[in-house]
């Protein structure tokens, strides 16, 4: 029974083995698909905490340039 237990796990451990010497080919683009989906979880997390506030500042960007260009053609007027 001995025995038969070492040559189960000698097998186990080929097989791991002979999993883990295979070639590697599609690596480095598994790895840049990885970075890539990390930078965009990273964008969205960003975007969603302060998307209120970039928000809120191209709105008052758009109001003051609209309460410009009413001065401006208030005072061109005169």
């Amino acid at each position: 029974m001995q025995l038969r237990y070492i040559r189960l796990r000698e097998v186990t451990l080929g097989r791991l083995m002979a999993l883990l010497d295979r070639p590697q080919h599609g690596q480095g683009l598994v790895e840049y698909a990885l970075i890539l989906g990390l930078i965009a979880l990273v964008v969205i997390v960003v975007l969603g905490v302060t998307g209120k506030h970039v928000s809120n500042v191209f709105s008052n960007i758009s109001t003051d340039l609209g309460n410009l260009s009413t001065a401006a053609a208030k005072h061109k007027k005169k």
